[in-house]
C-alpha cells in the first residue's frame, strides 16, 4: 500500500532584527515629501545604514528615487538609483543599502514589486513606512521584512513582518525634532531662540533630578545605584570653573563671534563692490 507524501504549509524563518532610525532620515524623507510632483501620491526611496552582528540595522541616510505608478505596476528609475548611491558612497563609503522606504501608513499592492528589486540589490532589505502627515502628533514609523510562504518545496508567495522600529536621536537632534512634529510653525526659529529652548528644557530637566534626589533623601522613592552612578558621572563630567572665569570664557567666546560676523559683513561689502566696478569696467 502506498503512503502519500504529506504538503506542510510553511513560512520561511525571518533573521531577528530591529530597527533603529536616525532623525536626519525622517527629515529627508519629509522633505521630499513636500517637494514630490502633485500627481504623486507617496514618496519612495532607498534607506542606506549598516547592520550590526546582533541583528540592529541602524538607518543613517536616504535619497528619494523617482518613481511611476499604475493599478498594478510600478516603474522605478533604477539608473538615477544606481547614481546616487554611487555619490553616496564617495562620500561615506561605509553606509550599504538596508532596504527601502515609503510614506504613508502601510503596505500596498505595489510594495512588493518594489520589495523585490531591493532584493536584488541587498540581502534581506527592510521596508520602512513613515506617516508624513503627523496625525497622531509622532511620524509613526513600521519597519517590515519579507517572509517566505512555501508548501512542501514549492514557493507560493511572500509576506510582510513587522519588526521593532524606533526613533534614535540625542537631545540635540530632538530639538529639530520638535519643531518638525508642529504642523504650523510661524518661522524657523533663530539661533537665540534655539538656544532659549533648549535651556528651557535643561532647567526643567535640571528641576526634575532635584526633585528626585530630595524624594530618595526623604524617603518618599526608593533609591536607585543605577540612577545614581549616572547622576555622579554627569556632575564629574562638568568642569570647574568659578564664576568670574565661566563668565569671561562666554565673553570671549561672543567676541569671537562677533568679530566672525563683522569680517563676514566687510567681505559681502567687498565683493559687492568688486562686482559693480567690474560691472562699471565692462559698459564703458
Amino acid at each position: 500500500m502506498a503512503t502519500g507524501a504529506k504538503s506542510v504549509l510553511q513560512f520561511g524563518g525571518s533573521p531577528s532584527l530591529n530597527v533603529k532610525v536616525y532623525p536626519l532620515v525622517i527629515f529627508n524623507i519629509c522633505d521630499c515629501y513636500v517637494r514630490r510632483p502633485d500627481q504623486a501620491e507617496r514618496v519612495i526611496g532607498t534607506l542606506l545604514g549598516s547592520v550590526s552582528p546582533d541583528g540592529t540595522v541602524d538607518v543613517r541616510n536616504s535619497y528619494a528615487v523617482p518613481h511611476n505608478e499604475f493599478s498594478d505596476q510600478v516603474a522605478l528609475d533604477i539608473e538615477y538609483h544606481h547614481n546616487m548611491l554611487t555619490s553616496h558612497q564617495k562620500v561615506n563609503p561605509k553606509e550599504v543599502i538596508v532596504g527601502w522606504y515609503s510614506t504613508g501608513f502601510g503596505v500596498t499592492g505595489g510594495s512588493v514589486l518594489i520589495h523585490e528589486f531591493y532584493s536584488r540589490e541587498v540581502a534581506n532589505p527592510i521596508h520602512l513606512t513613515v506617516d508624513t502627515t503627523f496625525m497622531n502628533g509622532e511620524a509613526t514609523l513600521k519597519a517590515f521584512i519579507s517572509v517566505n510562504l512555501s508548501l512542501g518545496d514549492q514557493s507560493l508567495a511572500a509576506q510582510f513582518q513587522e519588526i521593532p522600529a524606533e526613533l534614535q536621536m540625542s537631545e540635540a537632534e530632538r530639538v529639530g525634532y520638535e519643531l518638525l512634529k508642529s504642523t504650523v510653525a510661524d518661522k524657523i526659529p533663530s539661533e537665540l531662540e534655539g538656544m532659549e529652548s533648549t535651556l528651557e528644557r535643561l532647567l526643567t530637566l535640571i528641576d526634575d533630578v532635584y526633585k528626585y534626589v530630595d524624594d530618595v533623601v526623604e524617603g518618599r522613592v526608593a533609591a536607585d545605584s543605577k540612577i545614581g552612578r549616572f547622576l555622579a558621572d554627569a556632575v564629574s563630567s562638568l568642569p570647574k570653573l568659578s564664576s568670574s572665569a565661566f563668565d569671561k570664557l562666554v565673553n570671549d567666546s561672543l567676541q569671537d563671534q562677533l568679530l566672525l560676523v563683522y569680517l563676514s559683513s566687510i567681505t559681502r561689502t567687498q565683493l559687492s563692490l568688486a562686482e559693480k566696478l567690474n560691472t562699471a569696467a565692462q559698459v564703458l
